[in-house]
């Protein structure tokens, strides 16, 4: 007697994609050369922000004169309890700054 061969599951078909959220928006063009441009740092306090940084805006500084940074402290912990209040305030901090780029999502 042949030995029983085991079903497969079955599975009803979802989209893997899921539905959209958020409406599409277009994304802004690259700023071509951040010399003399502002740049902001943004970090969620997780890995190695404090060391990473300073790497960046040396090497930043060399490589585009007149480069500025407005450092991670001012926006704070945009991943921290306090999420939402930080994330709002965003907008106008990079307008108050006159921020042209950010540096954003250091991780490992």
């Amino acid at each position: 007697m042949a030995a029983a061969v085991p079903q497969e599951p079955g599975y009803e078909v979802v989209w893997p994609l899921g539905r959209k959220v958020f409406p599409e928006v277009a994304t802004q063009d690259r700023v071509a050369d951040l010399s003399g441009k502002t740049v902001a740092e943004f970090w969620d306090y997780l890995f190695r922000g404090e060391d990473i940084f300073p790497i960046l805006r040396e090497r930043l500084s060399a490589r585009y004169p007149g480069i500025r940074f407005v450092t991670y402290d001012t926006f704070g912990n945009l991943h921290g309890p306090n999420q939402r209040e930080l994330v709002a305030r965003v907008p106008d901090l990079l307008k108050a700054h006159k921020v042209d780029a950010v540096i954003s999502a250091i991780g490992a």
